[in-house]
């Protein structure tokens, strides 16, 4: 790619595995910085070393250790993983392209997140957990050159959990909520979400982009 054509938000093709671009730095000999989807591993490279790609329905992949398909047609119900494809947000909501949220309720099919983000109906897709039938695999460009063991420890939340332990987050923990200007501290969690003081739930993941939150206080245990 040219760098003038990469964007925030796209998800894009580097060493064979989807990423999604973090941000831009034109100054920078590496201008462009990713995450990895399958664990949100931080990456510097090149425009010229990625590939764009749009994601589209059926298509399946891996988000932090679990695998969704993406599915245009299914109606969102509390509790589903949204990614956010055409993104217009009101004045008083914070998402852009291709933020993965969770859905808190739903009316006439337009959303409200647990970010507390009003998401109209034709702005996201559902993610559906696990692999569909007759669906495009697009964790990786190229699945044949990934061996079988790696593809299972991709799908392992506890493969995840072992391999992070000085970025996972724990409960005592304080963080900075960018978007929303908020401070809050981790009261609870479950294997792949934190529930912060105030009830904002989010996924490990977000925690995990500088760009949504900023951790300021890090809880150690005795």
């Amino acid at each position: 790619m040219k760098l003038l054509q990469v964007r925030k938000g796209q998800f894009v093709f580097y060493q064979n595995e989807l990423h999604k671009v973090y941000s831009v730095k034109a100054m920078f000999n590496k201008s462009v910085h990713l995450y990895r989807l399958k664990d949100m591993k931080q990456v510097l490279t090149k425009a010229s070393e990625i590939e764009y790609y749009k994601p589209k329905h059926n298509d399946t992949f891996i988000f932090y250790g679990k695998r969704y398909t993406i599915d245009e047609t299914a109606k969102a119900q509390p509790g589903d993983y949204i990614l956010i494809v055409k993104p217009a947000p009101d004045f008083l909501d914070h998402y852009s392209l291709n933020e993965i949220e969770k859905v808190e309720s739903v009316e006439d099919g337009n959303v409200v997140t647990t970010r507390d983000n009003g998401v109209k109906h034709n702005e996201y897709v559902v993610m559906v957990p696990g692999k569909a039938e007759a669906s495009q695999e697009i964790a990786y460009y190229d699945k044949s050159l990934v061996p079988e063991e790696q593809q299972l420890q991709d799908e392992s939340i506890s493969y995840l959990a072992e391999n992070d332990e000085t970025l996972k987050p724990v409960v005592g923990d304080i963080y900075h909520d960018v978007k929303n200007n908020t401070k809050a501290m981790i009261v609870a969690m479950t294997s792949d979400e934190v529930v912060f003081g105030h009830g904002v739930r989010v996924h490990v993941a977000e925690l995990l982009d500088e760009s949504n939150y900023q951790l300021l206080y890090q809880f150690e245990e005795d």
